[in-house]
């Protein structure tokens, strides 16, 4: 059970980060009002997210393992 929600958990900030980086750049401008759009901090904070998302789906595979 812990194992699922660390994967559901990496997974979610994985695709938290992606979509950040994506409003950062302006590639995913949606909503149009939002204050994440074309701002280059959110790119950054986002590429850090999806990194440690990547971290947890590793360490939680890795102990699956044992």
């Amino acid at each position: 059970m812990r194992r699922t929600i660390g994967y559901i958990i990496g997974l979610l900030m994985v695709v938290l980060g992606l979509i950040w980086i994506g409003q950062g750049s302006g590639y995913f401008p949606y909503p149009a009002s939002s204050f994440m759009i074309a701002q280059t901090i959110w790119v950054l904070w986002g590429a850090i997210l999806a990194a440690a998302g990547i971290v947890v789906l590793v360490i939680i595979s890795r102990l699956r393992r044992r």
